[in-house]
């Protein structure tokens, strides 16, 4: 009996190939279909955690899933059916191969990096005398490289990017443009729940069409930070540390536990008391973000589940 899904080997109807990233793995059909689960691994400092973290896929695909139905008025997604809690399918596409990372706050690495004395990151100016958690003045676009699995993500410049030949100009002022409207509604949507959304990352591909769609996670506790609005200001004035809501408490816990991901480094032993907490707190992370009660998918056996709503959805 099973309760976490941490890797999977199906054969789809029509499969082609399959693509394992660090949690999603990605299954590629006939007919330019894409089947996209959701695991319950757990990834920080871009290393794989041992151990996997039960609904924690369920969480991740159904916010992804709901908010880029929030948002596709203002940008196209991939997005076709949801047949299953850990499963969306859509559209074939052509990753661009860079991260586009967006922060409306100093926090996170961008306040580790200012600690360091770094004031330009990726070719944006982090103006002086800011303290942690302040707010930029304006969002700044901060990309990254998108690593293969086990490799760390780098931070590279918009003129890097260009120079490179890794996104061309007309697309990149695309990517841009989109980056900026999905982070303006996913404000305006957080900012409903009492939340802040200090900062994201959203992945975008191509289509055999050649349209630029938003592929992957959305406003996902694993892809952005969010503070809790009610005593944001008093905290920052008192110097205290933010309330929030991302996967930035198992990253704590494992600095805490000696480990940043760095060579020599061993993760560190993670207690079934331990993953359950984690569960839990991504839970109260799904119904804080979406605003509504979470319904626990039945786990007993997740991947005969996937299998059987899958190949359902793709017999109509």
């Amino acid at each position: 009996m099973s309760n976490t899904i941490m890797d999977t080997s199906f054969d789809f109807p029509g499969q082609k190939s399959v693509y394992k990233g660090k949690v999603r793995e990605v299954y590629t059909l006939e007919n330019n279909i894409l089947v996209m689960i959701a695991t319950d691994r757990l990834s920080a400092f871009d290393v794989v955690m041992p151990k996997g973290i039960p609904y924690k896929g369920q969480i991740l695909n159904q916010i992804a899933t709901k908010m880029m139905q929030a948002t596709e008025d203002i940008v196209p997604n991939w997005l076709l059916a949801t047949p299953d809690p850990n499963v969306a399918i859509g559209k074939a596409c052509e990753p661009f191969k860079v991260e586009m990372v967006i922060r409306g706050y100093m926090s996170g690495h961008a306040a580790r990096e200012y600690k360091t004395g770094t004031r330009i990151l990726c070719g944006e100016a982090m103006p002086e005398g800011m303290r942690e958690n302040d707010k930029f003045p304006e969002p700044i676009i901060t990309p990254a490289t998108k690593a293969e699995k086990g490799d760390h993500d780098e931070d590279i410049s918009k003129s890097e990017i260009l120079n490179r030949g890794i996104v061309s100009a007309d697309d990149y002022a695309i990517l841009e443009k989109y980056t900026k409207a999905l982070f303006q509604r996913g404000t305006e949507l957080a900012a409903k729940r009492g939340l802040i959304l200090v900062d994201t990352k959203y992945e975008f591909g191509k289509t055999v069409d050649g349209e630029i769609v938003l592929i992957d996670e959305i406003h996902t506790p694993d892809s952005s930070r969010y503070f809790y609005a009610e005593g944001y200001e008093a905290r920052q004035a008192r110097g205290d540390a933010q309330k929030q809501l991302s996967k930035e408490f198992v990253r704590q816990w494992l600095i805490s536990n000696g480990f940043q991901g760095l060579e020599g480094q061993t993760v560190p032993e993670m207690s079934d008391a331990y993953i359950s907490s984690v569960s839990e707190r991504y839970i109260e992370l799904y119904e804080s973000i979406m605003g509504e009660k979470f319904q626990k998918a039945k786990i007993e056996n997740i991947e005969e589940r996937i299998l059987t709503n899958v190949t359902d959805y793709l017999k109509k």
